[in-house]
């Protein structure tokens, strides 16, 4: 049960910080709920579907391969991962009616991801122990997060402008790239010290999510007129 609750917590607490940064016009719980359960089992379904035949297509077998590590980090993992959290952004929450601010595209993105995020981390934390709870709540989790928020950043504006597709693919696309940079430097365990490229992507992608946040935050239609 405790290292349950510690593979929990971190998603508890990023979703916490997303709703109450959402703070002009509150999306519905039930919706947000809907969106956390899609991720946490419509994208984990979609992801395992795309693991299997991918493992067909291209099989990878050499661990010390650069190029097979670059494909394994932004085609198997990145764009498979962020694709299986896209498509219910994209169909579930971006067509609904209460999806009425910019804002919004971070609050479902990232519940999406949260929801992902929450069933990943709960079988890597049960089968690997506290050690990796405290590790994955400071790393992959907040990792997630930023994945989500930079792909909702694009999909917010998306759903209000003329350019819906291209800005939708830009958000996937975006998301993927940070996604692919942080594994890639994770995978790459056979060249020393590489890995801190992997936190320093994830530092660039939490500063740029902090941005995106204000900038929707900023351009609400629901923020009040300054008199």
């Amino acid at each position: 049960m405790q290292l349950l609750l510690l593979a929990i917590a971190p998603i508890c607490a990023v979703i916490l910080y997303i709703y109450f940064k959402d703070i002009y016009e509150k999306e519905p719980k039930r919706l947000l709920l809907s969106s956390f359960l899609f991720g946490a089992i419509g994208s984990i379904v979609i992801t395992t579907v795309f693991y299997y035949i991918l493992d067909i297509l291209i099989p990878l077998n050499n661990a010390y391969s650069i190029p097979q590590q670059f494909i394994k980090a932004f085609v198997i993992v990145g764009l498979t991962e962020e694709f299986s959290k896209y498509i219910f952004v994209r169909f579930y929450a971006q067509p609904k009616k209460q999806f009425n601010e910019p804002f919004d595209g971070i609050v479902y993105a990232v519940m999406v991801s949260m929801g992902f995020a929450a069933t990943e981390n709960v079988l890597y934390v049960l089968e690997s122990g506290f050690s990796t709870a405290i590790l994955r709540a400071f790393t992959a989790v907040p990792a997630h997060a930023t994945f989500g928020i930079l792909m909702g950043y694009y999909m917010g504006k998306a759903k209000f402008s003329k350019n819906r597709r291209l800005l939708n693919i830009c958000g996937l696309l975006l998301a993927v790239t940070f996604h692919g940079c942080y594994d890639f430097f994770l995978f790459m365990n056979f060249i020393p010290g590489i890995w801190i490229g992997a936190f320093i992507s994830l530092a660039i992608g939490i500063l740029l999510s902090r941005k995106a946040i204000k900038k929707h935050q900023e351009d609400s239609y629901f923020k009040p007129e300054e008199s």
